[in-house]
């Protein structure tokens, strides 16, 4: 008995759940050989706007949790992914990525995420610091989250999304994602993976679609704090987007300078990029 062919269309993933594109709008998907393989949902303007609203409400429950519970629940993200091992594998090599590349390229994405989770409880030691400073004061300087950030996500399939989304969630901020236009599968995959594990509604949002149409809103938006243009490839929108994000005085992490090799070892450098330092003076008793 020869089965119908199920063809599936992807959602969006905003507050935990998986709506349509308010605008009824979709795109194919293909593999490397152009053919067919799912229609994806095509972000507007107005899914960006429900995106940030949903960070934004995630954002207080998930900053204040302890940094060792976020760790835990990062953890949980890595649990499932090496779960969905295979899938992601046959995904990625749908997309195109040389075979030799794809099992490494995943195993390397699980293992970043497990990362980000060990050093969710120890990047304050890393980045805060007590002050020597003249009079009877504690000089103490902490590193706290940024808030709602946005990001574009770069073209390596998988371990670019969770190389960017990772740091970001672990320092306690709540993330707005535009996939990779070309190659959006496994971010659908990993969005599976956030509503099944742990993660709060709303911590991470994950938008399927064109950047350059609904980047330039993200970076103008006034409730989003910091813009993460690390897919952001053609420099005439990376102006653009720094221009707009100027407005409200956004942090602006640029994409790298030259190609970015994703496989290469995880620094704080990410986890640095989207906290602000408090300086709390406190006076020594008698």
């Amino acid at each position: 008995m020869t089965r119908i062919d199920v063809r599936k269309t992807h959602k969006l993933y905003i507050n935990g759940a998986f709506p349509r594109s308010e605008s009824g709008r979709t795109y194919e998907a293909l593999d490397a050989k152009g053919d067919f393989i799912a229609n994806m949902a095509k972000a507007s303007r107005k899914d960006a706007r429900d995106a940030v609203l949903a960070a934004r409400k995630a954002f207080g429950g998930w900053s204040t949790r302890t940094p060792y519970n976020r760790g835990q629940v990062i953890y949980r993200i890595a649990e499932v992914m090496e779960g969905r091992r295979d899938q992601f594998i046959a995904e990625i090599l749908a997309g195109g990525t040389p075979p030799k590349r794809v099992a490494p390229c995943v195993d390397a994405s699980i293992d970043r995420v497990v990362w980000y989770a060990g050093w969710a409880d120890k990047y304050v030691q890393v980045l805060g610091n007590a002050n020597a400073v003249s009079g009877p004061f504690f000089n103490l300087s902490t590193p706290e989250p940024t808030g709602v950030v946005a990001i574009i996500a770069p073209e390596a399939p998988l371990l670019g999304l969770v190389s960017v989304i990772a740091p970001a969630i672990a320092t306690g901020n709540t993330v707005v994602v535009i996939a990779t236009e070309n190659h959006p599968v496994p971010a659908v995959t990993l969005a599976e993976i956030m509503a099944t594990s742990d993660v709060p509604a709303g911590v991470v949002n994950i938008l399927t679609g064109s950047a350059a149409e609904i980047a330039p809103w993200l970076a103008s938006h006034m409730d989003v704090n910091g813009i993460d243009l690390a897919g952001v490839t053609d420099p005439a929108l990376a102006t653009e987007l720094e221009v707009a994000a100027a407005e409200n005085l956004k942090r602006v992490l640029r994409a790298p300078s030259g190609p970015a090799d994703w496989l290469a070892e995880p620094t704080l450098a990410r986890l640095e990029a989207f906290v602000e330092t408090k300086t709390v003076w406190h006076p020594i008793g008698v």
